[in-house]
């Protein structure tokens, strides 16, 4: 037996039926919903899903590989909302994921000024995730510069949370307390990269 599987979460034992009955297909379906403003533990299962993969009972290639798919399809299906909708669409019903107007005003206000570096920064903070997409589209980013960062973003965060899940074993539930740091860390790390990048290209 795996040294973690005698002290399993009860975080992750109470998502064990889930990933049991539907596998990768649970991981991704529900990734991709969060990711589109359903409320739904996508990333929880996706630490779950890793955590047992680490047991020997999925392959963690293929449960990184579909969240990765499912995170970029659910924003993508959030941007054609925001763009196609528009207003009118996400003022009716965006109360029921917390898109009050006024918030809605100024988070697109920040997408309009930073433009495809804040969708992959947004992928780590609560909230911004689910509607990432969605704003994108409501400020009629680029789709192809949407899709780019996203797919970053998407890469790095599920990267991230496969190999927490993969390696943290029992000491899971000490890096979900400190969820916090950890997403402060990825995201230091994210700007990081994007200002080298964006100094590489201008000294050239």
């Amino acid at each position: 037996m795996h040294p973690a599987a005698q002290h399993i979460p009860q975080l992750i034992r109470t998502l064990a039926p889930t990933i049991h009955t539907y596998g990768y297909w649970g991981v991704g379906g529900l990734v991709l919903l969060e990711d589109f403003g359903v409320p739904v533990p996508g990333e929880t299962v996706l630490i779950a899903a890793a955590f047992y993969a680490g047991l020997g009972q999925l392959n963690i290639f293929m449960v990184a590989i579909i969240a990765i798919i499912g995170a970029i399809l659910g924003d993508n299906i959030g941007f054609g909302i925001g763009y196609y909708g528009g207003h009118p669409l996400i003022e009716r019903f965006g109360r029921y994921i917390f898109l009050t107007p006024t918030r809605i005003q100024k988070v697109e206000q920040f997408y309009t000024r930073y433009g495809g570096k804040v969708v992959a920064v947004a992928r780590f903070f609560e909230g911004l995730r689910q509607a990432n997409g969605i704003i994108a589209g409501l400020s009629e980013m680029r789709w192809l510069t949407f899709l780019l960062y996203n797919a970053l973003g998407a890469a790095l965060w599920v990267s991230m949370w496969s190999l927490i899940g993969y390696f943290g074993g029992s000491h899971i539930e000490t890096f979900l307390k400190y969820d916090l740091y950890l997403t402060i860390a990825a995201v230091i790390c994210i700007v990081g990269y994007i200002v080298y990048r964006a100094t590489a290209r201008q000294s050239k």
